[in-house]
Parts: C-alpha cells; structure tokens; sequence
C-alpha cells in the first residue's frame, strides 16, 4: 500500500521494519554514551589511586610523628644530663662538697623546669590532704600537728601530665594521736 506521498509502507506491505540499522542518530548517542561510560570508569580508577596514595602519605606521616614526638622533650632534658655529668667531674676532682651540693641543686631545678615545659608539674603533697586520685599512702602515722588525713611526709615525688597521673606521689598519711590515758 502507498500512503499519500507515494512510498510504501512496509507495516502495510507485511514486511518487517529493519532493526539492525539503527538510525544514525541513535549510533551518535551510542558511541556518546560508551565515551562517557569509559570517562567515567578512568575518574573513578584515578580517585581510588589517589586515595590510596594519600592513605598511605597520611600514615607515613603519622608514623613519622610517632616516631620524632620525643625530640622537644629530649632536646630539653640533654643539657641537664650535661649539668649531671659536670657535677660527676668535679665531684672526681675537687674537695668542695658545698660546690657540688649546688650543682646538683642545679640540675635537679633544670630538670622540673624542662619537664614543666612539657606540662609534666610535680604533683603537691606535703601538708595536702590525701587524696587517693593523686598521692599513694605507703604509711600512715599518728600526728598532734596537723588534722588526720594530711600528707606529713613524701616518699617519693608524683607527676602530673596535662591532667593525667603519671605517677602519684608515695606518701606517709596522718593519723590522730593515740589517747594517753
């Protein structure tokens, strides 16, 4: 059958259309669509390296921070042991022990100095009252000089870090005195 500008029909005719033919149309947003799809896949492998790259520089830089965090705190405590081993010497050499008292004091005010500015506080103890969050009781004794539960003796100094406990300070607690009868 013929429609009314003369060609043929070929739904009317009985034949079928030719689908194997796509329109040149539809090849153009064929070959579009793959050119997009190929695009798309070399972002997204190129994204995955890069971040894999940057997991791997973080953690290298994290390693690396780990590993270095101490240098300050070293660099710091270095001239003390310089001022230790000084006071060795002349404690070797000379006859002066008042000389070498001094130098030790010395030494011990620029070792808390140096740990001070790395936020590490001798914890305060004496004549404190006892608190078990900081101070360590390794004996109590009986006192008619201060109030029971007060600090009258350190054993061994405690330190702070920021707000941590690095070590509570070992000390010797009041008591109230016996009752004399």
């Amino acid at each position: 059958m013929a429609d009314d500008r003369g060609e043929q029909n070929p739904e009317a005719a009985g034949q079928e259309p030719a689908e194997d033919t796509p329109a040149p149309a539809a090849n153009n947003l064929l070959e579009q669509l793959r050119s997009d799809l190929e695009a798309a896949q070399d972002r997204l492998l190129r994204s995955h390296a890069e971040l894999d790259n940057y997991r791997k520089r973080a953690a290298r830089e994290i390693d690396e921070h780990r590993r270095y965090a101490n240098l300050p705190l070293i660099r710091d405590l270095l001239p003390v042991l310089d001022n230790l081993e000084r006071a060795i010497a002349a404690a070797e050499n000379a006859r002066d022990v008042a000389g070498l008292l001094e130098g030790v004091k010395l030494a011990d005010r620029q070792f808390e100095d140096a740990l001070a500015r790395h936020h590490c506080l001798r914890i305060p103890a004496l004549d404190a009252p006892f608190d078990p969050n900081l101070h360590h009781a390794i004996a109590q004794q009986p006192s008619d000089r201060v109030p029971p539960g007060t600090v009258v003796l350190v054993s061994e100094a405690g330190f702070r870090l920021h707000d941590r406990v690095v070590r509570p300070a070992q000390v010797i607690v009041s008591t109230s005195p016996p009752d004399n009868p």
